[in-house]
């Protein structure tokens, strides 16, 4: 069940989100601001490159370190390649994670070596591998974590990670099992959720590379850049926040209209695709609902059998007589069109609207308020999805995590 009403309600918001979520989604700007203050007093400020790579290849555990590689890959457009590792290992937990370096990888790539924690065998050793191999090495990890040690032993550059108080934005713990949780000292026992999932995580992970393409001549981030990015998260956040009513709310918008559905989430551009698949991992991560991720316009023909299928809103002839009350509402398809700029010349926007109208299939389209830069583009995409996903989660009836 979702309550509608409770997104027009900032005092029954505050009380359903015990967790600052909003408050965690908010503080995005403020992530930036200090993440680049600290990277320019850095060995970053520093740095004075002599050429470009020939490949960056990024590794790390959760999906911060994936967006953060498809980001850096989306904003070079083209001018290099950036590749991201694949662990592998028998359990999810970033101990049991390792990676490996392609075959081709030598002295003229780089390895970004992202984590929160910090003391993952599988990255130290990947990093003594990169070191073999005469591969140049930065990692963004705490201070005095192993990854940061080893980096700075074999000549690498260690960017420290700075994650404030607020950094937590999934729930600090759940039950160890929900089954036969046992109690211990009188309280149910319990396990550590992991942050990467975070706004906080990502912009913290993100803006110090930022500065680090800044510095190899790929991007344009420098101080002006990254406050400018800072300052489109800060707006998203005002056109987004609890006190703003849905029908002047991009998020709570978007909320109501993807309750219920099975969101189709097509993608245009590379950021658009970047920011499609944080979305995606965001809305299982929080409120539990499934997306269907597919980049324009190969979804056209991917997700065609989709809207003809049982998941169109055609199939479902309305039946003036069914019990509304006793017969859950059937699970229908809508589309979510994100782009990273305003129409042009070859947009599939145009064949998108057709296709979704030919079939009865709704539709929400969401694009930057403008295209400035492509850094400043996905900020605004990022934090406005990522406020639906809270919202999303507080208006469903029942428990939002798991």
């Amino acid at each position: 069940m979702f309550d509608e009403s409770l997104l027009d309600s900032p005092e029954a918001l505050a009380r359903a989100d015990a967790q600052g979520q909003l408050r965690a989604a908010a503080e995005a700007g403020a992530h930036v601001r200090t993440a680049a203050r600290h990277a320019e007093e850095s060995a970053l400020s520093e740095l004075r490159p002599e050429g470009r790579p020939r490949a960056v290849l990024v590794a790390g555990s959760g999906p911060a370190t994936v967006c953060t590689a498809d980001l850096l890959g989306a904003f070079t457009n083209g001018a290099l390649s950036v590749t991201l590792l694949r662990s592998y290992g028998p359990l999810a937990a970033p101990g049991a994670l390792r990676w490996t370096l392609p075959g081709w990888a030598g002295p003229l790539d780089l390895l970004i070596v992202c984590t929160t924690d910090g003391s993952e065998p599988g990255l130290t050793a990947l990093i003594e591998q990169a070191y073999r191999r005469g591969c140049t090495v930065v990692s963004v990890s705490p201070a005095s974590a192993a990854v940061a040690e080893l980096t700075g032993e074999t000549h690498g550059l260690a960017v420290p990670l700075h994650l404030g108080p607020a950094a937590v934005w999934e729930p600090p713990y759940v039950p160890a099992s929900r089954a036969g949780a046992e109690e211990r000292n009188g309280q149910l026992a319990q396990q550590p959720v992991a942050l990467s999932a975070s706004p906080a995580v990502l912009w913290s992970l993100l803006t110090p590379l930022l500065v680090l393409f800044d510095r190899l001549g790929l991007f344009p981030a420098d101080s002006s850049s990254l406050q400018s990015l800072a300052d489109r998260l800060d707006h998203v956040a005002e056109r987004c926040g609890p006190a703003i009513a849905t029908y002047t709310n991009p998020a709570k918008t978007l909320a109501t209209e993807l309750t219920g559905t099975l969101p189709l989430l097509w993608s245009e551009g590379a950021v658009a695709e970047a920011v499609a698949q944080r979305c995606a991992g965001a809305f299982a991560a929080l409120p539990g609902l499934p997306v269907l991720t597919a980049a324009l316009p190969g979804a056209l023909s991917a997700h065609s059998t989709l809207l003809s299928g049982s998941l169109a809103a055609s199939s479902d002839p309305e039946d003036f007589f069914r019990d509304r009350v006793e017969e859950p509402e059937t699970l229908r398809a809508r589309v979510l069109f994100v782009r990273e700029q305003t129409e042009y010349e070859h947009s599939a926007a145009v064949a998108v609207r057709e296709l979704a109208y030919a079939h009865e299939v709704p539709l929400s389209e969401l694009e930057p308020s403008d295209s400035s830069s492509p850094a400043a583009a996905a900020a605004e995409l990022i934090a406005t999805l990522d406020f639906t996903a809270v919202y999303l989660a507080l208006a469903a009836s029942g428990p939002s995590w798991s």
